[in-house]
C-alpha cells in the first residue's frame, strides 16, 4: 500500500519491538465496526436528544473528523465503510492513522435489537472477504495494489466447550494462512467467555491468558497478531501476560461507555501495568463531544494530565463548547465500571 505519510502505527511498533521495556509509546484505536453489532444503533442516539439513533451519514462523518484530527493511531471499520472512506474518499492516504477492518463478526456481539445470540455460547463467522478489504472486489490480481487495508481485526471468544472452541480455532487457522498468503497483517481480540464457562474454581482471567498463550505458540513470527485486543481483567492478569512475553504487544478494549472517569482511569491504568494499546469504541462515540474526549486520552498516555484532571479538563471545554454534559461534574468523576473496583 502507497501512502504519502508514515502511518504512526507501524513506527510505534517498530520502536516497542526494538525496546520492549520503554513505555513511551502508546498505540491508540478508535473502534468504529459497531455497525457489525448494533446495526441500526452504531452510531448512538441523537445528539440533539430526540428520539432514534444517528444515521450513518452522522456516523461517517464523526469518523471522518477523528481521521483528520490525527490522535488515533488506528481506524477500525466495517468493510462498508472501509469501501466508502479508504477506497472510494481516499481519506488515509495522506494521513498518520491506520485504516483498518472487522475482518469476522463472532455472533457474541450480534447485539440485535430482541436478539438472544450474546447469551449463548459464541459461534464463529465471517461476513467480510479480505479481497473486499483489501481491494474492494473479489479476485484481485495477485500484484494489485492494497487500495482498502491490509490490516483487520479477528475476534476470538473462548466459552469453555470443546466443540465451539474447536471450531473457532480451526477458522482462525484458516484465516491465518489465507492472510499471510495475501500479505494481510491482523491483531487478535480474545474476549471473556460470554456464558458461563463453568471454571470449577478457577478464574476467567487465568483461562483467558492461558487461552492467549497457548492459541499462539504454535504460531510462527509470520502469521502471529500485531498486537491483542482483550478485556482488562485487573492489574495482576494484565501483567502476567505481558511479563510472559514482552514481544507480544498486549491491548485493551473499552467497553461499555460508563463514566468519563471510568475510560479515563482505565486507559492510564492498563498502560500502568502493561498495555501499549487501547481500542475504545463505545467510550469514544458516546461521548459528549468524541475529539475533546480524544484529546485527553491522548494526553493520558503522554503523562502530561491525570485522570481526574483530565474529566475535570473536559467538562471545562464541554462548558466552552456549549456542549451540556450527560452527568455533572461530580457523577462523571466516580468509578462505575466494576473492572476498576480493584482500586
Amino acid at each position: 500500500m502507497t501512502y504519502s505519510k508514515p502511518k504512526s502505527l507501524d513506527q510505534k511498533l517498530a520502536r516497542i519491538h526494538a525496546d520492549p521495556s520503554s513505555f513511551r509509546d502508546f498505540i491508540l484505536a478508535d473502534a468504529k465496526d459497531a455497525d457489525m453489532a448494533f446495526g441500526i444503533a452504531a452510531p448512538g442516539p441523537r445528539r440533539d436528544g430526540s428520539p432514534g439513533f444517528q444515521s450513518l451519514a452522522d456516523y461517517r462523518d464523526q469518523i471522518r473528523e477523528i481521521i483528520a484530527q490525527g490522535l488515533v493511531d488506528i481506524m477500525l471499520l466495517s468493510a462498508s465503510n472501509l469501501e466508502k472512506l479508504a477506497i472510494e474518499e481516499r481519506l488515509f492516504a495522506a494521513s498518520v492513522v491506520t485504516p483498518a477492518a472487522r475482518a469476522n463478526d463472532t455472533s457474541d456481539i450480534w447485539v440485535v435489537r430482541g436478539g438472544r445470540y450474546p447469551r449463548q455460547a459464541s459461534r464463529s463467522f465471517r461476513s467480510a472477504t479480505l479481497d473486499h478489504i483489501m481491494h474492494g472486489m473479489m479476485d484481485a490480481p495477485p500484484q494489485a495494489e492494497v487500495v482498502g487495508a491490509d490490516l483487520g481485526l479477528y475476534s476470538i471468544t473462548f466459552t469453555n466447550d470443546l466443540d465451539w472452541d474447536y471450531k473457532a480455532l480451526q477458522d482462525y487457522h484458516d484465516f491465518r494462512i489465507e492472510a499471510e498468503r495475501r500479505g494481510f497483517r491482523h491483531f487478535l481480540e480474545v474476549f471473556n467467555p460470554n456464558v458461563d464457562p463453568h471454571l470449577g474454581g478457577g478464574s476467567v482471567a487465568g483461562f483467558l491468558n492461558d487461552h492467549v498463550v497457548r492459541t499462539l505458540a504454535g504460531v510462527a513470527s509470520r502469521g502471529r497478531p500485531l498486537f491483542l485486543k482483550i478485556p482488562y481483567n485487573g492489574p495482576a492478569a494484565l501483567e502476567e501476560l505481558v511479563a510472559y512475553d514482552p514481544h507480544l504487544v498486549v491491548g485493551i478494549l473499552g467497553g461499555s461507555a460508563g463514566t468519563t472517569l471510568d475510560a479515563f482511569r482505565l486507559i492510564h491504568d492498563a498502560r500502568r501495568h502493561g498495555a501499549r494499546v487501547a481500542l475504545f469504541g463505545r467510550k469514544i462515540n458516546l461521548s459528549e463531544h468524541p475529539l475533546t474526549f480524544i484529546r485527553y486520552l491522548r494526553a493520558i498516555v503522554e503523562d502530561t494530565i491525570t485522570p481526574e484532571e483530565a474529566v475535570r479538563a473536559y467538562h471545562g471545554d464541554l462548558a466552552k463548547l456549549g456542549i451540556k454534559p450527560a452527568r455533572a461534574l461530580g457523577d462523571d468523576l466516580q468509578i462505575s465500571d466494576q473492572a476498576m473496583s480493584y482500586r
